[in-house]
């Protein structure tokens, strides 16, 4: 690995140099509420709460959660937290009671903020049945039986709640901590300090919390913006949640360490998207494939000016081939690039370029990033596989997370002693090192001893009209083992049938290919980084195919 092409800052830093070098610049700019802040004013805002953490009794190495969607004390406190040394714990805004207990045990988080709540979840009184104390206790001085690490509760905005701070409390408390002080705490921190520590999804098993560096996610934010050309002309439109590293890496990271304007939204909506890249001049739009989809065939799509974007990032599940040139050509994103990665890789590995030619833009997700090895693998032998042939991805670099929080022997599993990570993806690599995903290693179907990648039916399939999108996933069966499965969501006013779909397939893909169960659905389970669960599919099986597993 080349040192050079590595810079050792902390966050803080990142920030500080975008201040100096444009302080006059937007930096956060809200389309719906009309809110924006320069740099000079969002560091100015950033110090009042981090001084204001520090007066409360915020130390080094303490967790801070943050439930909540993207509003805009958000990146506030990504920043804050990081400047006096404490470690943000992004909280997926999805989560219930029970995931929320599970997080704040495993954390020992000894800090939370939240917002009022987030679709049907109530997230104050959420916390309430959690911690009782809450209502009765001195504020700052929690002593919760559940939670023993937990001492202090924000509400990330003006109203009062009982046992918690305001947003206002908290910057006024600025004032009890000299900048001398404040400059100490500072002086303390290493870009190798743990900064951010985010639970994977749970696709699959228990969520794990994985511990990231201010070097882990620094240098990979940075690297995302120049392979964008990012400068700080460039208006990133952000509406992918922040509590991903989606969001406040591939994001916020890459748009900082840049000095470019981030115009966020607090979730995803069509609509303010389209209305947020026409009123601001958005040069980038960030998504996964399945926002992009819906932006292409929202009925308004036409009504709103796309022509200021140039590039942008879709990734966070398998980009579809056709979605992918649909952008380049009706949403003026002929510089758009593809990221693959994971959390515990913080979290881009590969990366296209924006000058790649079409090809590799499209059927590849780009070639490693500066600073990382890349090997594909045979995941049964582990011996490194040849061009062209599919192999377990891994990884080794600046990028390696620091490790699981408190789960060391799943750590081990994940990082060999070589320092490898191993994904759990599939893919090839041609001769030029681009790599082409084929799908999870657990999500391969193997049917009567064929294997199958449910990612080659899925490109087969989109290039069937009616189809919107498509999942293929492994469906139980007694006489193969697994059978192939598709869910498909049809194009409006298609009446496509089941049959059609297999019809389609016949005397184009191989037989065993071909899938035998079908069924029409109006969306796919989702993490709230919009990862497809395909393992829900799998589950939910039976109810939509009886006859499955004989």
């Amino acid at each position: 690995m080349n040192s050079e092409l590595l810079q050792h800052r902390t966050l803080g830093q990142i920030l500080d140099q975008a201040v100096a070098a444009f302080p006059g610049n937007e930096a956060i700019i809200y389309v719906d509420r009309d809110y924006r802040q320069t740099y000079r004013e969002f560091s100015d805002t950033v110090d009042r709460v981090a001084k204001g953490l520090m007066a409360l009794g915020v130390q080094k190495n303490e967790k801070v959660a943050i439930w909540a969607t993207n509003i805009p004390y958000w990146v506030t406190l990504q920043f804050a937290t990081a400047k006096i040394g404490a470690i943000l714990l992004t909280v997926n805004t999805n989560y219930k009671t029970a995931e929320l207990e599970y997080l704040l045990k495993q954390s020992e988080t000894e800090n939370i903020f939240l917002i009022n709540g987030y679709q049907d979840t109530d997230y104050i009184q959420t916390l309430y049945e959690l911690v009782p104390e809450l209502k009765s206790c001195q504020r700052g001085y929690l002593k919760s039986e559940k939670f023993p690490h937990l001492k202090r509760v924000f509400f990330l905005g003006h109203e009062k709640h009982r046992g918690m701070y305001t947003v206002p409390e908290v910057e006024a408390m600025n004032a009890m901590t000299s900048d001398a002080d404040y400059q100490a705490r500072q002086r303390t921190l290493d870009p190798d300090d743990v900064v951010n520590m985010q639970y994977t999804s749970g696709t699959t098993g228990f969520p794990k919390g994985v511990m990231l560096t201010h070097n882990n996610i620094g240098n990979n934010g940075f690297w995302i913006g120049e392979h964008q050309q990012f400068s700080h002309k460039d208006r990133l439109c952000l509406p992918v949640p922040l509590f991903h590293c989606f969001g406040c890496v591939l994001g916020v990271l890459a748009a900082v360490s840049h000095a470019a304007t981030m115009v966020i939204l607090e979730s995803f909506d069509p609509v303010k998207v389209m209305a947020s890249v026409e009123q601001e001049r958005c040069t980038a739009l960030y998504g996964v494939p399945t926002m992009f989809i819906a932006l292409l065939d929202h009925k308004l799509f036409s009504k709103f000016d796309f022509s200021s974007l140039r590039t942008g990032i879709m990734a966070g599940s398998p980009c579809p081939i056709n979605i992918m040139r649909q952008v380049i050509d009706r949403m003026y994103m002929s510089e758009v690039t593809i990221c693959y990665g994971l959390t515990e890789g913080s979290p881009v590995i590969t990366q296209t370029r924006i000058e790649d030619d079409i090809t590799k833009r499209t059927e590849t997700v780009g070639r490693p990033m500066p600073g990382i090895e890349v090997k594909l693998v045979d995941p049964e032998t582990g011996k490194e596989v040849g061009t062209g042939e599919q192999g377990e991805i891994c990884c080794r670099g600046y990028n390696v997370m620091k490790g699981y929080y408190n789960m060391p022997d799943a750590t081990v599993k994940t990082i060999d002693a070589a320092g490898w990570l191993h994904s759990g993806d599939l893919g090839v690599m041609d001769s030029d090192g681009y790599i082409s995903i084929t799908g999870r290693h657990k999500d391969m179907i193997i049917r009567g001893g064929e294997n199958i990648y449910p990612r080659e039916i899925e490109e087969y399939l989109y290039n069937m009209d009616d189809i919107l999108d498509v999942q293929v996933v492994g469906i139980p069966s007694r006489k193969y083992g697994e059978e192939v499965g598709a869910f498909v969501i049809l194009k409006k006013g298609s009446d496509c049938r089941p049959e059609d779909v297999r019809d389609f397939c016949r005397g184009q893909i191989s037989r065993y290919k071909i899938p035998k169960y079908v069924a029409m659905v109006d969306s796919f389970p989702m993490t709230a980084s919009g990862k497809v669960q395909k393992f829900i599919l799998r589950e939910n099986a039976k109810t939509w195919f009886p006859e499955s597993g004989d």
